[in-house]
């Protein structure tokens, strides 16, 4: 199976940083890891910003993102001691760890950080904010200045905010003692640039860079990345200092900002989707006080049905904001009748009567698939009773933006799940109608029994992706950006 990677970019900032110079400020500087076999291995790490205990950081890190499995980052701050060849030398400030789903699901995060300890990091705080490398921008050089002395100037390109406020999203190298620099050639992505919107404002400012991290402005200039398509040979902005403005009556600018070229690129973006899981309550799984049944509650770990739950479960609820689910439950006798029914609620008896399959969560699945992308997962013992009627909901599902995913627990046979996949042949309605994409994943628990939960998770959810992103292409329409239940 040809698994979905998408290369994301995560910009770093912090404050109230921890002071661990005694005659200036801390020089921070952020490390990020990845866990690869329970141990941390470093992916990159940020410049170093001087005497600053409220870091703005300009380096970005590129993560690929693998929506099926679970990848765990620590962000690590801290304080640089140029005389430290290893990191253990240099101070540490304290660290954040979480998943990239969840920074993926959030788009930002604010957290504290934390002591190896456990305990807060004084009152040191990060925030963690992520942008798909989906279209990129590319290139800025050079800029000339009229300066009255040499400086050391570099520049920092700016977005706005929907609260706002400006916020970094590049900083160029520093040129050493020039009147004209000429900065390297630099990619960044559109929708970190300007949100994906082209006639968005960008905010570049100009600074004269100070060893005691006390940088002089220059000027500033707004722009967008239309405006800046529209270099052929070249295209000037005055960079501009209000105050001077302000105080002389002559004044100009102080300097040219000149963009030799500006091209953009597109890559496929990502999606979010929301989530309901369907429970086979039937009374083929059999009296859940006894162990020979696949509901039984076991003191001693868990049963099928809760292992399933928890290895998908781990997975999917980075991108719930409550981290509940709708669970559904269906062939169960709940009170106060204890009738057989379809129910969202999941306490049960077992029953010698079998409800329908799979079309009650069919339906409510469908009734929400109309408003944002859709996932169900089904949990069950792989008993069909109204197989026609089961595939043609299906068929019809297929044109709707929804993914269906069973899981097959105990020792049946699994023959008519299998038929539901649609990996080996395009399934067809009863009445023959074809399904206009593959919507189905069906994945037998017994395979991954003596298997790490997380194998079984990729195996679940590795046709996801390229389910999502097809539906949206055969409509030529981007994923909606809306947040997950």
């Amino acid at each position: 199976i040809a698994h979905c990677v998408t290369r994301v970019e995560l910009s770093v900032t912090a404050t109230s940083l921890l002071d661990r110079d005694v005659a200036s400020k801390s020089d921070p500087f952020c490390v990020l890891f990845h866990e690869v076999d329970g141990n941390w291995v470093e992916l990159g790490r940020t410049e170093t910003a001087v005497n600053n205990l409220n870091p703005v950081f300009g380096v970005k890190f590129q993560v690929d993102y693998h929506f099926e499995e679970i990848q765990k980052l620590r962000f690590a701050m801290f304080d640089e001691d140029k005389c430290a060849t290893q990191l253990y030398e240099h101070d540490f400030l304290g660290e954040f760890v979480c998943t990239l789903g969840v920074i993926v699901s959030n788009k930002k995060l604010h957290r504290p950080l934390t002591l190896a300890n456990g305990k807060p990091a004084g009152k040191g705080s990060i925030t963690v904010r992520l942008s798909e490398r989906r279209l990129i921008s590319t290139v800025y050089a050079p800029l000339w200045c009229d300066f009255f002395g040499k400086s050391d100037p570099y520049l920092e390109f700016h977005k706005q905010g929907e609260d706002g406020k400006w916020m970094l999203v590049h900083r160029t190298e520093v040129i050493k003692n020039t009147l004209d620099p000429s900065w390297k050639s630099f990619t960044v992505p559109l929708i970190s640039l300007c949100n994906g919107d082209v006639d968005r404002n960008i905010k570049v400012l100009c600074y004269d860079y100070d060893n005691d991290g006390g940088h002089d402005f220059i000027g500033e200039f707004l722009t967008t990345v239309s405006k800046m398509s529209e270099a052929q040979n070249s295209v000037e902005f005055d960079c501009i200092n209000p105050k001077k403005q302000k105080k002389k009556k002559n004044y100009k600018n102080s300097g040219i900002i000149i963009v030799k070229s500006c091209k953009m690129s597109s890559n496929p973006g990502h999606f979010n989707v929301c989530h309901q899981v369907g429970i086979d309550f039937t009374a083929s799984n059999g009296n859940p006080r006894e162990p020979s049944s696949l509901h039984y509650i076991n003191p001693l770990g868990s049963n099928e049905y809760l292992a399933a739950i928890l290895a998908v479960g781990q997975i999917i609820q980075d991108y719930d904001t409550d981290k509940m689910f709708p669970a559904l439950g269906f062939g169960a006798q709940l009170p106060p009748d204890w009738k057989v029914s379809f129910s969202p609620r999941c306490r049960f008896r077992c029953t010698s009567e079998r409800d329908r399959f799979l079309n009650p969560s069919l339906r409510l699945a469908l009734s929400i698939a109309l408003q944002q992308y859709f996932t169900l997962l089904i949990i069950t013992d792989g008993v069909i009773s109204d197989m026609d009627e089961t595939r043609d909901a299906i068929v019809q599902a297929s044109k709707l933006p929804m993914s269906i995913i069973i899981i097959g627990v105990g020792n049946a046979d699994f023959a008519a799940m299998e038929f539901l996949d649609g990996d080996a042949s395009v399934l067809r309605s009863s009445a023959g109608e074809e399904a206009v994409r593959d919507i189905v994943q069906f994945v037998p628990f017994r395979d991954f029994r003596n298997a790490p939960k997380e194998t079984l998770a990729k195996s679940v959810l590795a046709e996801l992706p390229q389910q999502v992103t097809q539906y949206f292409k055969q409509r030529n329409l981007p994923p909606r950006n809306s947040a997950p239940e």
